[in-house]
């Protein structure tokens, strides 16, 4: 087993990927940004966007939906604050550095928490998990887009095998649905609402949890 991803490492990865990162994985994630934000749109009031990136997904929200928005690198940050203010999204409140294992913002805060493509690029997902939900208003929803990795078969060898480059790219491709499972029963305030598969082939999950 590879060794496992570091926070100094992600900030990194990102900040080497930030020039770059709209052109490489803009169309390949599109999808599943789009059905994220369907989802947060539907919920409306005032959404926590983790691992908002260069900004991407922002001018894609409705105008009414109250945004924050938070990364580990400020290389990407900084393209983010650009978009913001390249289209004029007076609905984006925050953009902000920030662990999302350590959000600075206090409990209950959001209608819904939204994380695309985060989870398996956090040192710890779990306690990193705990914290969405902590800033959630009871009611409110996580709404995730992840890889999932397979549980067996010849694309878990692959992702064994790419593992220690994708460290190295700020990610890691191992990560079976059994870990999302323990961590919402353990949890216990959380409830399942969607599994949903996402392009590429499938390979992606849109995943939404409603908190107690």
């Amino acid at each position: 087993m590879a060794a496992d991803i570091d926070r100094e490492g992600v900030e990194k990865a990102y900040g080497r990927w930030a020039p770059v990162y709209d052109l490489v994985f803009g169309k390949v994630f599109d999808e599943g940004r789009r059905s994220t934000i369907a989802e947060a749109d539907k919920i409306g009031g005032r959404v926590l966007d983790v691992g908002v990136g260069t900004g991407l997904s922002l001018s894609e929200y409705s105008r009414n939906t109250k945004l924050c928005g938070v990364d580990i690198s400020e290389p990407m940050l900084r393209r983010a604050l650009r978009r913001v203010r390249e289209f004029g999204l007076t609905n984006v409140e925050t953009l902000a550095v920030m662990d999302a294992k350590n959000l600075a913002f206090p409990d209950s805060f959001f209608d819904a928490v939204v994380a695309q493509y985060v989870i398996t690029a956090v040192p710890d997902p779990e306690a990193t998990l705990d914290d969405f939900i902590r800033v959630l208003k009871p009611g409110g929803e996580l709404i995730l887009v992840n890889h999932i990795g397979a549980e067996s078969g010849p694309r878990r060898a692959f992702e064994l095998a790419f593992a220690p480059i994708a460290r190295r790219l700020g990610w890691r491709p191992e990560f079976p649905w059994e870990r999302l499972t323990n961590w919402a029963a353990k949890h216990g305030g959380v409830t399942l609402t969607e599994r949903r598969p996402m392009p590429p082939m499938g390979h992606f999950s849109l995943i939404r949890y409603r908190k107690s």
